[in-house]
């Protein structure tokens, strides 16, 4: 939707025209202009001719959100995060268990096939990203519980 006004009479007159500002836009806002006009509803007097591209487009101001708006927004970001690390970790907590397994076998005097050396040499990182993951995990869970307070608070819980 786009808005004009005329130069002459710029807050008196709005004419809205679906679209965007175009030639075809602007002759649509013409065509109103001149029912106002005949209807004796437009108090400018356009004696001295007007045409469509003299048209004023308005556009409005968008305002900032605002500090609630934007708890909102944040809040449902950190929720949004707290979701995927714990998919991480549930995705991943199942191979890091079985490679947590191995380790122990480091402090046994049982032989260590190489087999088993090669899945823990693997597993090492495997271990690493699961720990990191599963640390930020609860380290954004904690924050995230004052993000569920604000959206509870937004949503009128």
């Amino acid at each position: 939707m786009v808005q004009y006004t005329i130069p002459q009479s710029p807050e008196d007159i709005l004419i809205q025209v679906p679209g965007r500002d175009s030639a075809k836009a602007r002759e649509k806002a013409m065509d109103q202009l001149m029912e106002l006009m005949g209807e004796g509803k437009l108090s400018t007097d356009l004696s001295d001719g007007f045409t469509p591209e003299e048209f004023i487009e308005v556009k409005e101001h968008k305002s900032d959100p605002s500090a609630e708006e934007t708890a909102v927004v944040d809040a449902v970001q950190t929720l949004s995060s707290l979701a995927n690390l714990k998919m991480k970790v549930q995705d991943s907590r199942e191979e890091a268990l079985k490679v947590r397994q191995l380790v122990d076998l480091l402090f046994t005097d049982e032989t260590i096939t190489d087999e088993q050396m090669e899945a823990l040499k693997n597993g090492f990182k495997v271990l690493k990203s699961f720990a990191q993951t599963n640390l930020r995990y609860h380290d954004a869970r904690s924050q995230a519980k004052a993000a569920r307070q604000v959206l509870d608070d937004a949503l009128g819980k």
